[in-house]
């Protein structure tokens, strides 16, 4: 199937098995949770750590090239431009911001209006050219301040390259958006790419047993998510069926113009429908014909839930890992 190749992103990698397949899944949902918060409030230096350590983790569990350089690739390029656009960018601190309601709202009704006075200005044929004495003395003045030396070696601007500038807050900010968007896609990338989908449901089903007394089902989600996550291939396999029958009939698209082009794809768009909606009925056809009744009665262990020794040594770095966050990992 090329569309499931050349659309990696949330894939399953069955072979080679790495480490990470072997870890279980609630630990490895621990770790997906910790990418998730971890950067929230998080200094730079902290998000740049997270970022080179799920590279670092791609790289130690042997996953192979072709797999990883897919979904890294094209998020490293992205997440690039989003670092150069936002450093270059006005940082925002020197807009001056007019407050939408008045100081003195409640006397303002009570001040007399007394309209501003008109600043005074020299007729034209004696100004033309000339500096008045209060701009020659504000310019004196600059210059004075400006020959001073300075205390420190603190520049708020960083660099400028003709109209643009990177400022200390516009260098912060490219820094938090990039590995932001880096460490939330490419943490649950990695997470679906080790885990199968059995294992996402059979953990997520053991985390929340507690919310059983609260009389949820459970068990109901679980499924409903084990049947979501295995209808994703078919949806893909049917799109790609229908857009390869497009592209053999030869359509000339010239001919057909616009009105004639959106009734064609009204008319795949609605195939798919029915399609999705056969395969549907044929998973739930399926699932009567075994004599399924209720996920209580028809259990299916597909993972023996049990904490290794690897499981435990994860748990242990998570934990030195969270308390290096709470104790350094603030930002200033």
């Amino acid at each position: 199937m090329d569309l499931l190749k050349s659309l990696p992103l949330g894939l399953y990698l069955e072979q080679p098995v790495t480490w990470l397949h072997y870890l279980d899944s609630r630990v490895k949902i621990a770790w997906l949770m910790t990418f998730l918060i971890a950067p929230i409030l998080a200094s730079p230096v902290w998000r740049i750590g997270l970022a080179v350590l799920l590279i670092a983790l791609t790289l130690s569990a042997m996953i192979p090239l072709r797999v990883w350089q897919k979904q890294m690739g094209w998020l490293l390029v992205f997440c690039f431009f989003l670092f150069i656009l936002t450093a270059i960018a006005p940082d925002g601190l020197a807009v001056n911001h007019q407050p939408r309601l008045p100081a003195d709202e409640l006397t303002f009704e009570q001040q007399q209006e007394i309209p501003p006075a008109q600043p005074q200005r020299n007729p034209w044929p004696f100004s033309w050219g000339k500096k008045t004495e209060k701009q020659e003395n504000t310019k004196a003045a600059e210059s004075k301040i400006g020959n001073l030396p300075q205390p420190t070696d603190y520049n708020y601007v960083l660099l400028r390259l003709g109209k643009f500038q990177i400022t200390r807050r516009s260098l912060d900010m490219a820094i938090g958006l990039s590995t932001l968007y880096f460490t939330l896609i490419y943490s649950t990338n990695l997470y679906l790419l080790t885990t199968a989908p059995e294992e996402i449901t059979e953990g997520i089903e053991s985390l929340m047993q507690p919310l059983r007394r609260l009389n949820w089902p459970v068990t109901e989600i679980s499924l409903t998510l084990t049947l979501s996550l295995r209808f994703i291939p078919l949806v893909l396999e049917e799109v790609q069926n229908l857009v390869r029958s497009v592209w053999t009939r030869a359509i000339n698209w010239k001919k057909l113009g616009l009105k004639g082009a959106t009734q064609v794809w009204l008319i795949v768009a609605e195939r798919l429908l029915e399609n999705l909606l056969l395969r549907a009925e044929q998973m739930a056809s399926a699932m009567q014909v075994r004599g399924f009744t209720s996920p209580n009665q028809h259990r299916v262990q597909w993972h023996p839930l049990r904490l290794n020794t690897g499981d435990w040594l994860a748990l242990a770095a998570l934990g030195l890992l969270w308390g290096t966050r709470l104790l350094w990992g603030w930002k200033a």
